[in-house]
């Protein structure tokens, strides 16, 4: 079976300016998920990742710790939302990162009041009725995922891990178990940082066999390594 190996980065820096870099935790989580996959036996034929720091990070992170050596490609396809333009449509008062940064911080619970605010932000932007406010729309974005899976399936390798965000993996996985089209990003908020989806490549028929596990986390057996953002 040819598959490819979906992992999400290691956490990034919530509430930094800077989001696209990993956390000390992101680190230790890829180098924890390295580790692991040494111990299971499994290796890539290919890497790719995304053209976002906290992604090649990951990847460079994982792999060291993997003791692999696999030929790297690079694919825009699998690069996550833009979820500063996105919460700034929603909120234009939020275009400025600091002023968004002092009202979430005057929250009792910074990371809860993001999750909400960003989930409204995603659900106007996948609503279909501002397409036109976005440099990239919900479909445009959807197709652009979809394409990067084709572009996966097409190269030869046998075993592929793929390293990329939420985002494109719950678009992939929306797909290929065929959900309703209402609420697309439901999949993306339980996935855990450094979590492996595997979908089974074939042709042109793909199909999900696993999605957000995190049995090297668990092996740890550090509850404050499972992260969602």
């Amino acid at each position: 079976m040819r598959s490819a190996l979906l992992i999400r980065h290691g956490q990034a820096s919530f509430g930094a300016q800077d989001y696209d870099r990993l956390s000390l935790v992101g680190e230790q989580q890829a180098r924890q998920l390295g580790q692991w996959l040494r111990q299971t036996g499994q290796y890539p034929d290919l890497v790719v990742t995304g053209s976002m720091r906290r992604h090649q990070h990951t990847a460079e992170l994982c792999v060291e710790a993997a003791g692999v050596a696999a030929p790297q490609l690079t694919l825009a396809q699998l690069d996550e939302l833009d979820h500063v333009e996105i919460v700034a449509r929603h909120r234009p008062d939020f275009a400025s990162f600091d002023a968004m940064h002092a009202e979430l911080a005057a929250s009792a619970d910074p990371a809860r009041a993001f999750q909400q605010l960003f989930a409204a932000a995603v659900a106007r932007w996948t609503g279909g009725e501002h397409d036109r406010e976005y440099s990239r729309s919900w479909p445009a974005f959807r197709e652009r995922v979809l394409r990067g899976l084709q572009a996966l399936a097409a190269h030869e390798a046998r075993n592929i891990w793929a390293f990329t965000s939420g985002g494109p993996i719950a678009v992939i996985t929306h797909a290929l178990i065929g959900a309703p089209a209402g609420n697309p990003f439901a999949l993306s908020w339980p996935l855990v940082n450094t979590s492996l989806t595997r979908v089974a490549l074939g042709g042109n028929r793909h199909s999900l066999v696993s999605y957000n596990g995190w049995p090297h986390l668990e092996l740890a057996g550090d509850p404050r390594l499972v992260t969602h953002r």
